[in-house]
């Protein structure tokens, strides 16, 4: 029999941690944890998650109705529920703006893929919706292009929406996600990053397969994308305006590498910059 109160618990714990990392600012963010058919504990809108108590956690059913609680529910309820109806095996959903991911969701920058194991093993491809205005039914729907291929999405210009079976397993994606892009961020301070080979790529995505974390990479509708070039969710980006502008394309993996591997506008017009920036420099020099 499920124990609600020791959930609300776990939902207050998660939200601390939230807060502690710098992810959810004054009243950022929200957590909720399906407990049946038709209910949904929910986080109230309008209080800090670093500071909540079990008495303060809200519940919902399925239409976003609230049955439960003195603290009205957020008012995002409408994007989580969304993943409920889409994803069955989903018991819980975390929102928040943790700010390295979100950087990239802001400058609509697609993350990078074969550079660092564990994203290839627990992520893989990350994607960006299209912007719409928060808490409406037209900003829960930007996510249902990508939720079922997925258990983390970037909601461009706004923040991150991750989902599991259990609200610690939800929130960890958004934390594995975060330290990943901070670390992105770092190297191209440094100059660059280097991208796995295909062969190493390939170890890692049957190692996945072995432990039992899905991916569409691994499966018979993508068995000929280039595995490291963002193929699962690249149709999306012309819609949300995505493209490489701070990190170049990876090199080409795959049946059809030579194609998928074409540069986009973005990279050609990054190069363009870069070389421009050195030749400028040099002449800077000299004069």
């Amino acid at each position: 029999m499920m124990n609600v109160h020791r959930i609300k618990q776990d939902i207050c714990e998660i939200g601390r941690r939230i807060y502690n990392k710098g992810f959810a600012a004054a009243n950022d963010g929200n957590i909720t944890v399906r407990v049946s058919e038709n209910e949904i504990l929910c986080t109230p809108t309008m209080q800090s998650k670093g500071f909540l108590k079990p008495e303060d956690i809200a519940t919902i059913d399925m239409t976003g109705k609230q049955i439960a609680g003195s603290k009205p529910r957020s008012s995002e309820a409408l994007l989580h529920l969304e993943i409920y109806q889409r994803r069955a095996d989903i018991k819980s959903v975390v929102h928040c703006h943790p700010p390295h991911a979100t950087a990239f969701a802001i400058a609509r920058e697609p993350i990078p893929q074969c550079v660092l194991p564990e994203v290839e093993v627990f992520l893989g491809d990350v994607p960006i919706t299209k912007y719409e205005t928060p808490g409406g039914k037209a900003f829960a729907e930007t996510i249902l292009p990508f939720v079922d291929k997925t258990n983390i999405i970037l909601l461009a210009n706004h923040g991150t929406v991750s989902y599991g079976e259990t609200v610690e397993r939800a929130y960890w994606w958004t934390e594995i996600l975060d330290a990943y892009c901070r670390m992105l961020i770092l190297a191209k301070q440094l100059g660059r990053v280097e991208f796995f080979s295909e062969e190493k790529e390939r170890e890692l995505l049957d190692l996945k397969q072995r432990w039992g974390w899905s991916d569409p990479r691994n499966t018979e509708e993508y068995k000929d994308c280039d595995i490291c070039a963002n193929d699962i969710f690249r149709d999306s980006w012309k819609d949300s305006l995505i493209e490489r502008k701070a990190f170049p394309a990876p090199p080409a993996m795959g049946p059809n590498a030579n194609k998928a591997a074409a540069p986009v506008a973005g990279d050609q017009e990054a190069l363009i910059q870069a070389i421009t920036s050195r030749v400028m420099a040099e002449l800077s020099k000299r004069s």
